[in-house]
């Protein structure tokens, strides 16, 4: 076997740096860490939209975590047998299992009639007996005592039929609330339900049968608790608005590439159910533009509307847009009114695809391709809506690096920049008139790297509390990095500078619900302060990971508590933050994914950034403690006076593995107090993240 002398010099390297990192923070332990911050010298303000959210019709993720219904293929994509389908091929990204119709008497008295389907491929004919009932349920609800439960039945039978719909929360005879419906007809048309559950159950029944001669349709069949919200869950909504995120991103996502929006607008029992091909899942097609847009007028954000640039066409995003923006005169307007939103939306974010650069993506092509296709789009979107902010799906060095789509492209681990591999760069040089905002996603992964030489993703080794901590800050330093050499590379970008949308970011192999990403989710918040100017959206993937939830109840997650910490305490105009403890270099060479210069304040292991308000009149600053030992810091204001008297927010849990689960005492906190003034030395805790606020004189 040949040795290989870059691997051994990259050994030894690694050696010194690993001693190098060892002896800095041993001094950072033994010295006292100074920071001092300068409220004279301000940036660009941080954007409201830095904290906003993403959701995706992934499985369940939509339907399920936020969606009030409790029923499962409530149109009936799968045929209704005993046994219940076979699942897709592929991986399923269900949050929680499928429930299934099963027939309730044998299987033949319930076919699948697909000459005249209701909705979709087919629906439910249910042969009727004079002496038994014939009919279908669906088990697996959970029901609470005392709650009130709403819905709705779409039926179709001979008059003299008697159809009972029951909800069923015990085995005795009397564990049942039913609604019986006489009137039917050969017409199809809607029953409403309500139902009050006289016990808890955590698998309840639902049950829809029917006694007389001959057979009726079932069509479709909803239900909500009572409380919802514009069809969304109460106890959900309640949570996500503690956040005031700014903005949602929706629908996709990877989803988008093959979403037909036209399918999940009007009535919601007409709307086909489809097989996502992307996530394979079954889809309702119920949560659509206009419940989105409903969603975020509950939640007090701006929208951001992804369109189909996979397997879309730019005259359908361009309908799209007048369904949404139109005047109720355009026939996209109209047709929004008819479906009862006559006042426009007036949505300003739009993104035009989702990263058309990967394999993985449904229409996925080379970016010549997509710089026509892009282009083609923007015309046909802005001719409807010159006024809306057009976002470009790009991705620099490191997405093409990490997603091993720049070797696909050309051949090279790391790409050149502006070569075939660099979408970003090609986008922006060709492109630039019609781009207001560049899309760009990262996910840090859980105790992995990329290895430059081989391209592949490789395990990290005793990786540092610290270094773990660091990994998402690593990656918005690095797409900073990237963005000075576009600057350097295409003269038009000086002239109309182009923010990023972080639209999808998020730590990955990481345990739900863990404590452990707070910081880390901290420290790339910092890095996004730092770089006001460049960073103005951000998109988290996803916004139910701000939230711990059962199927009655939901809690801020850690990671939530962190995004509400910051939002409602931290300012909004980032201030010099300055100190005597140098972040240490990077442990890996640099390029793709890694960067140059590692992210972090002057006061290692320690990272303080700091803001005032947009009046002027509060300043703040956070100190994210990423280590697991208690550390000192010394600060110094200057270029104003602070009044005496103040606030600190702070999450410090006992352990960097703690949780928050529905129903149980929290492990994670914030915690407030008052302080007379700053403290000649903090004292900050171990993986804690802390927020000072003081007024200024």
């Amino acid at each position: 076997m040949h040795s290989n002398p870059w691997k051994s010099t990259l050994n030894r390297s690694v050696l010194l740096l690993a001693a190098l990192f060892f002896s800095t923070a041993t001094v950072a332990q033994t010295r006292p860490i100074t920071t001092t911050i300068d409220v004279s010298k301000t940036g660009p303000p941080i954007s409201k939209y830095i904290y906003g959210q993403f959701l995706e019709h992934i499985g369940g993720l939509v339907n399920n975590n936020i969606w009030a219904e409790m029923l499962d293929d409530r149109k009936f994509y799968y045929p209704i047998t005993s046994n219940p389908p076979a699942e897709p091929a592929g991986p399923s990204w269900r949050r929680v299992a499928l429930r299934h119709w099963v027939p309730i008497g044998a299987d033949q008295f319930v076919t699948m009639d697909d000459k005249n389907p209701y909705v979709g491929e087919h629906s439910p004919l249910i042969a009727l007996s004079a002496t038994e009932v014939h009919g279908i349920q669906q088990s697996g609800l959970v029901v609470r005592k005392g709650r009130a439960y709403i819905g709705r039945v779409v039926l179709a039978g001979a008059p003299g039929q008697t159809v009972k719909v029951s909800l069923v929360w015990g085995d005795a005879p009397t564990d049942r609330q039913t609604v019986t419906i006489h009137k039917l007809s050969a017409i199809y048309s809607k029953f409403p339900l309500k139902f009050e559950s006289q016990a808890d159950a955590d698998n309840g029944r639902f049950e829809i049968v029917g006694t007389g001669n001959g057979s009726f349709h079932i069509a479709a069949v909803s239900l909500m608790p009572a409380n919802n919200l514009a069809g969304f869950r109460a106890e959900v909504i309640a949570s996500l608005k503690q956040l005031h995120s700014g903005v949602y991103r929706f629908p996709g996502g990877n989803f988008v590439s093959g979403h037909e929006w036209r399918d999940a607008i009007g009535d919601p029992d007409k709307r086909p159910p489809i097989m996502d091909h992307v996530w394979n899942a079954v889809q309702p097609n119920d949560v659509g533009t206009d419940e989105f847009m409903a969603l975020c007028q509950l939640l007090g954000v701006d929208a951001y509307i992804t369109v189909n640039a996979g397997f879309g066409d730019a005259w359908s995003a361009a309908q799209l847009v007048e369904y949404v923006n139109g005047a109720i005169t355009t026939p996209m307007g109209k047709l929004r009114a008819s479906n009862g939103h006559p006042q426009p939306y007036n949505v300003k974010f739009w993104g035009v695809g989702n990263e058309p650069w990967g394999d993985w993506q449904l229409g996925f092509m080379p970016v010549a391709q997509f710089e026509l296709k892009y282009n083609m789009f923007a015309k046909a979107m802005l001719a409807v809506d010159p006024t809306i902010k057009l976002i470009a799906p790009g991705a620099m060095p490191d997405d093409m690096t990490g997603a091993k789509q720049s070797k696909r492209l050309n051949g090279q681990i790391v790409p050149d920049y502006l070569s075939a591999g660099d979408w970003s760069g090609n986008l922006l040089a060709h492109c630039l008139d019609h781009i207001d905002l560049l899309s760009e996603h990262y996910y840090s992964r859980s105790n992995e790297r990329t290895d430059l030489q081989s391209g592949e993703k490789v395990k990290i080794e005793n990786q540092t509390l610290v270094e773990w901590e660091r990994a998402p800050a690593a990656q918005v330093r690095v797409k900073y990095e990237h963005y000075q050499q576009y600057l350097k590379l295409i003269p038009g970008l000086k002239a109309k500078p182009v923010p990023i949308s972080l639209d999808e970011w998020a730590y990955t192999g990481v345990p739900p619900n863990s404590y452990k990403v707070v910081p880390a989710y901290a420290w790339a918040f910092h890095e996004m302060f730092r770089h006001s100017d460049l960073y103005q959206l951000g998109a988290f993937t996803f916004a139910t990971a701000m939230i711990n939830e059962s199927r009655t109840d939901a809690v801020l997650s850690p990671a939530g508590l962190l995004f509400k910490m910051y939002r409602e305490h931290f300012g909004s105009i980032p201030v010099e933050v300055s100190g005597n403890s140098p972040q240490p270099k990077p442990i890996y060479p640099p390029g793709g994914d890694q960067p140059k210069v590692n992210p972090g304040s002057d006061t290692y292991p320690l990272d303080v950034s700091a803001a005032i308000t947009a009046d002027h009149k509060v300043l703040t600053f956070a100190v994210l403690n990423p280590s697991d030992s208690e550390q000192q810091l010394n600060v110094s204001i200057i270029g104003t006076k602070l009044a005496r008297g103040g606030h600190l927010w702070r999450m410090a849990p006992s352990s960097v593995d703690a949780t928050i689960t529905v129903g149980e005492k929290p492990g994670v906190e914030i915690q407030e107090q008052a302080v007379e003034s700053v403290p000649e030395i903090l004292s900050v805790p171990p993986f804690s993240v802390s927020i000072y606020s003081f007024r200024v004189q």
